[in-house]
């Protein structure tokens, strides 16, 4: 277990960040204490002794890969993601662009074997796998969740992650795969991919923006790419780890925690010398969901922030905006509101 300071670590070269590591095998007062540090200092952090088997993790990985290795034609027929399957370099309905191509499941799994039958060469064994993968993952959600609420001293230690075991949960799956892009011949470039060894500039691969919904469960190749956000403008590269997960606070947590937690921007650089892919577990409450701070989160010293809203708002208002766009400042509450 190591908790990072949270000043990035500076060369002449590059900013690095690395994050705090959670054991979720250590006592569970330990845990939830770190997991609560991290989730107010950085808004992200890794956890090791998951429990989820490395050999599902190694089996989606590979069925990825060899999707994504397929012609574009093969491909397309998974598509449009519309909302779900494959879509490439278009990311919302706002115009959203980068160099990412992906799919997306609704975690149900009659929406996964439906989908499966246009994705894979063995429909069956590939859905399968898919809910085998992303009930592991769920389970990982989960237990953060509940150390969550133990470590805030929460009533109902169930009550954040019953919302994502809900059998009408809005949880979903994406794959992302960033093909390689050519390096760019020039001196000077805003998105550099600080932590490559060639030190190139790259391309966004997918732009700046926080997560709207709870929790993130990220797993992703050995190559670099993703950077966050700490202080306005300033990006710093987290160094790839293949061996655990990387889990970030989304703005419904930031919401129910009171504005504890950070929902903290991120993006995706391309690698000029290796493609990436990253298989992102979005948890998510049912649409009828209403979200709000339990009583323990507020305090005459720490007023609630946000007025109560349901998942199916707080969505909508997600898909009318363009990537990148502050969100949760619109469900803030303003002077007055009871």
């Amino acid at each position: 277990m190591v908790v990072a300071s949270r000043t990035p670590i500076l060369s002449e070269k590059f900013q690095s960040i690395e994050l705090p590591v959670i054991d979720m095998s250590a006592p569970r007062s330990v845990a939830s204490s770190l997991i609560i540090k991290a989730c107010q200092d950085f808004g992200f952090f890794k956890v090791i002794n998951h429990g989820v088997s490395q050999d599902i993790i190694s089996k989606m990985e590979q069925e990825s890969l060899d999707f994504f290795a397929k012609p574009l034609s093969e491909k397309l027929q998974a598509g449009p993601a519309n909302p779900f399957g494959y879509g490439c370099k278009n990311i919302g309905f706002n115009g959203d662009v980068g160099e990412v191509e992906y799919l997306l499941f609704n975690t149900n799994p009659v929406s996964i074997d439906q989908k499966s039958k246009t994705i894979s060469n063995e429909p069956e064994k590939f859905s399968s796998l898919m809910s085998s993968y992303i009930e592991a993952v769920r389970e990982v959600a989960c237990e953060i969740l509940d150390l969550v609420a133990e470590g805030t001293w929460v009533q109902d230690t169930s009550v954040f992650s019953r919302m994502i075991r809900d059998a009408d949960s809005d949880s979903i799956l994406r794959l992302n795969h960033y093909p390689a892009m050519p390096i760019l011949q020039q001196k000077h470039c805003k998105d550099r991919d600080t932590s490559s060894p060639s030190y190139n500039c790259n391309k966004v691969g997918f732009g700046e923006h926080s997560d709207p919904q709870i929790l993130t469960i990220l797993r992703s190749n050995d190559v670099s790419g993703l950077q966050i956000s700490l202080n306005d403008g300033v990006w710093i590269t987290v160094p790839p780890d293949p061996t655990s997960f990387c889990v970030n606070v989304g703005d419904v947590l930031q919401a129910i925690s009171n504005g504890r937690f950070l929902s903290v921007r991120h993006r995706a650089l391309t690698n000029s010398y290796k493609s990436r892919m990253s298989m992102a577990y979005f948890a998510a409450p049912p649409l009828h969901a209403i979200i709000s701070a339990p009583p323990e989160m507020v305090t005459p010293f720490r007023p609630s922030l946000y007025r109560p809203f349901t998942w199916a708002e707080y969505k909508k208002a997600t898909y009318s905006l363009r990537l990148g766009d502050s969100r949760l400042d619109l469900f803030r509450k303003q002077e007055g509101d009871e």
